[in-house]
């Protein structure tokens, strides 16, 4: 029987190992799965020897953050040690998650790295510690794969794990009277993302948005995505502060972005997410003036988004930093909600990026070099 300790950090992680752990189960039903995740994960039968959120630093500040990493690596180190882990996976989240490899090859473990550090948009120093820590890749973008192999790393390219986490339709007007809304109202989702600290920064944003795409047309009705990794205790008070109605929905993203006519979305897999279901959208990000300055030395891409990127051009708008405000995200949303013909092309685009990515499968055929692993 093989012991697996699956590894994640975040919402988009937790979903994602949720997904290759069903995989994990459905090729061997015998397999032992523990881990670090949130509900999607434990829903998939993962026993979580830690809750992810109990597990985020992010938000902490000065010493506090300090003493709250330490703990974390003690822990890991404990935990790798703790049972005779037969392959250790870390699933995305390469800040922390490469630092603890190190802990996991330190105590003899095989390990493997799910949804792999995006070296090529920046951090290409860190392939030296791959190399050094991780036994092989699953990579899930195909221009990934060459920079492995010509590293010198094992690695193989699985697919894009969204396409099993997204459904091929959806009914909308189902959905939409599931959540309150007529099948004409105009709808925008909002999703603020899922750190606590880019949800403190970007929620005042969307709030912002809301309220100048509300002035604008006041029937328009707003939905908000909340993360897994999301307490309400954060999300609260800031709704509180918002003048219109905001339905929250908890861990139905992809619902959310297919009952809406657009979305406003931070960063992250959630655009590449949002492609998937098929609903134009207005990316945005911000972090602070000095995270910025710092990583103007190390981005290596054009676009941070994820749809532009498998895209290779602009087919959605990004807005960064000092663009990154409520009144611009509110002129994209209306220019894209306003133009016919922007709303249909930007349709088309998102359904080639989704044709770009495969076929459906990505976990089963992760869960297979998996499971080969342990029997290696």
């Amino acid at each position: 029987m093989a012991r697996i300790l699956i590894v994640t950090g975040e919402a988009s992680g937790d979903l994602h190992g949720a997904n290759l752990a069903k995989a994990l189960r459905a090729k061997d039903p015998q397999v032992s799965l523990a881990g670090i995740g949130g509900a999607a994960m434990e829903a998939a039968g993962v026993r979580l020897v830690c809750k992810m959120g109990q597990f985020d630093v992010m938000g902490m500040v000065g010493p506090l953050a300090l003493v709250a990493i330490v703990r974390r690596f003690f822990f890991m180190r404990r935990l790798f040690q703790s049972e005779p882990w037969d392959a250790v996976i870390f699933v995305d989240n390469p800040g922390l998650n490469l630092r603890y490899a190190y802990f996991a090859k330190s105590a003899g473990l095989r390990v493997l790295y799910y949804v792999a550090p995006q070296i090529w948009a920046w951090g290409s120093w860190r392939m030296y510690w791959i190399k050094k820590r991780v036994d092989q890749v699953l990579v899930i973008l195909p221009f990934e794969q060459p920079l492995y192999d010509k590293a010198g790393v094992r690695c193989t390219f699985v697919g894009h794990p969204i396409l099993d986490a997204v459904e091929k339709s959806y009914d909308r007007a189902a959905l939409r009277s599931r959540f309150g809304f007529s099948h004409d109202e105009r709808v925008i989702g909002l999703l603020p993302g899922s750190r606590t600290h880019e949800v403190q920064v970007l929620l005042p944003i969307l709030i912002e948005a809301a309220e100048k795409l509300a002035n604008r047309e006041p029937k328009t009705k707003f939905i908000l995505a909340q993360a897994s990794s999301i307490q309400d205790n954060l999300l609260q008070p800031l709704l509180q502060q918002c003048s219109v109605p905001v339905t929250l929905v908890k861990e139905q993203a992809s619902e959310v972005m297919a009952v809406s006519d657009v979305v406003l979305v931070a960063s992250g897999t959630a655009t590449l997410q949002a492609a998937v279901v098929g609903t134009p959208m207005v990316l945005f990000y911000r972090i602070s003036a000095w995270e910025f300055w710092i990583a103007s030395f190390f981005i290596r891409v054009k676009w941070i988004g994820l749809v532009n990127l498998v895209a290779g051009r602009s087919v959605v708008p990004e807005l960064l930093q000092d663009e990154a405000t409520g009144q611009r995200l509110s002129e994209e949303a209306l220019h894209i909600l306003e133009s016919p013909a922007v709303y249909a092309e930007m349709k088309r685009n998102l359904a080639q990026v989704r044709d770009a990515l495969g076929e459906p499968g990505a976990s089963a055929r992760a869960a297979e070099v998996v499971l080969a692993a342990c029997q290696a």
